[in-house]
Parts: structure tokens; C-alpha cells; sequence
């Protein structure tokens, strides 16, 4: 879990403009950040899935609760990954609408 920070004052464009370029960079916008997560989660949770079909088909294991469970976790990180994205492209195109 993600710990919650205090929201950090903007700056005017006035103060943009005369700081430049003497800011470093940020490291990343926070809800890029999360959606990175997202799509490695996924792709965790695919490759876990895939681990444990692997066995299940060789042998190397019986546990078919197990290859259950990790075909639900992967099915849910790919849902909260495409709701992500589609609140996303909801907010986008509302913002797009707005009249300035």
C-alpha cells in the first residue's frame, strides 16, 4: 500500500516560468507510477498462472486449487487493469469536453 502524502502546493505560472529549467525533472507522475504497477502486476500474475499450469500439466504437482487461485489472481489484475484504463479514457474525454 501506497502511504498518503499531503498535496503539494502548484506553482504560478509566473514562478514556472523564471525557475526553468533549474528544477530537476520529477521522477514520475504519480498515476503513472500506479498504472506502471498495474501492467507489472499483470504480468506477475501471468506468469504465475503460467508457472503453475506448467506443473500441473507436467506433474510436478496436484494442487488444483492452487492453479484456481492463480487463474483468479491473474483475471482480477487484468480487470482492475482495464477498469483503470477506462476511467482513464472517461476522464480524458470529460476533460476534453469541458469549455474553457
Amino acid at each position: 500500500m501506497n502511504q498518503i502524502v499531503p498535496i503539494q502546493r502548484l506553482s504560478s505560472p509566473a514562478e514556472l516560468a523564471t525557475s526553468g529549467s533549474t528544477q530537476a525533472k520529477p521522477e514520475g507522475l504519480p498515476f503513472q507510477s500506479m498504472f506502471q504497477e498495474a501492467v507489472n502486476n499483470v504480468k506477475q500474475t501471468d506468469a504465475a498462472l503460467s508457472e503453475k499450469v506448467y506443473q500441473m500439466a507436467t506433474g510436478q504437482t496436484d494442487n488444483l486449487h492452487d492453479v484456481v487461485i492463480a487463474s483468479q489472481k491473474a483475471s482480477l489484475s487484468v480487470d482492475l487493469l482495464v477498469q483503470m484504463r477506462n476511467k482513464v479514457l472517461d476522464s480524458y474525454n470529460e476533460i476534453m469536453r469541458m469549455s474553457v
